[in-house]
């Protein structure tokens, strides 16, 4: 007889083979009670090996290393399009919102220009370029260190900055999103001003595309559930949306 340890490993093996099994599948597979199936998945998604969905779990997948923003800026280019009109849609005239740095939020500032009565805060460089002739949005860049890969403004100067704020919205883009291991980006220094900036906002929206979902990246940001609204495209994993849904979080698929 198989110990509770021998057990997991075997479990973990079969989805690294099949990426991804329901609870009764596993069930059927492996001679095992749903009750023991339940217990070894739970098991795994501590260790941070799996993900769970509701009725299933997923193999946690890393997130590849990502180059400089000027590269990302084709690719998945129609979807973060897609993504940025959807989420402009969400944004009223005469809010103030914050928008974050990343290819995927430039769409949402490029959707964002005709809007009226706007005030826009930011710390991306690429974001007030884009921003800066739009005359019904007020415009607020923060300061700080630049990180010239993503061409965004990070450390002490913009937390201290941030202080002086409170808005409507936080719309920013992410590096990977798990279900149990959250948010999470690929620089530490970049993540200790986007805690900052998650405390801004009544909602906080991220947009991210289905290369970022069901991936862990190195730097934790948040749980999943600091987020009301993912704004993804439509090739994104149904049981990814499902598991996210059943958090009570919103998803919008563009």
């Amino acid at each position: 007889m198989l110990s509770n340890v021998e057990r997991q490993e075997q479990l973990l093996r079969y989805l690294e083979q099949h990426r991804r099994a329901t609870v009764q599948e596993l069930c059927q597979h492996f001679s095992i009670s749903m009750a023991t199936a339940r217990r070894d998945l739970e098991a795994l998604a501590g260790q941070g090996k799996i993900t769970r969905f509701h009725g299933g779990a997923m193999i946690a997948r890393q997130a590849p290393p990502e180059p400089p923003a000027l590269q990302r800026t084709h690719q998945q280019a129609a979807e973060k399009r897609r993504i940025g009109q959807a989420t402009a849609r969400l944004v009223s005239d005469g809010e103030t919102i914050f928008l974050g740095s990343g290819t995927t939020v430039l769409e949402v500032a490029r959707a964002l220009r005709h809007h009226h009565d706007l005030t826009v805060i930011t710390n991306s460089v690429p974001v007030m370029t884009l921003l800066a002739d739009a005359p019904a949005i007020t415009l607020i860049g923060l300061g700080g260190l630049l990180r010239r890969s993503e061409m965004s403004l990070i450390g002490h100067l913009t937390e201290q900055s941030l202080a002086g704020f409170h808005c409507d919205r936080v719309i920013m883009g992410i590096r990977a999103i798990d279900i149990e291991r959250g948010l999470s980006n690929d620089y530490l220094g970049e993540s200790m001003t986007d805690r900052a900036i998650l405390s801004l906002g009544s909602q906080v929206i991220v947009v991210a595309d289905h290369t970022k979902c069901g991936f862990v990246s190195t730097a934790f940001l948040a749980p999943v559930t600091v987020m009301h609204t993912l704004v993804t495209d439509s090739k994104t994993s149904p049981e990814f949306i499902a598991a996210l849904r059943q958090l009570g979080i919103q998803v919008v698929v563009a």
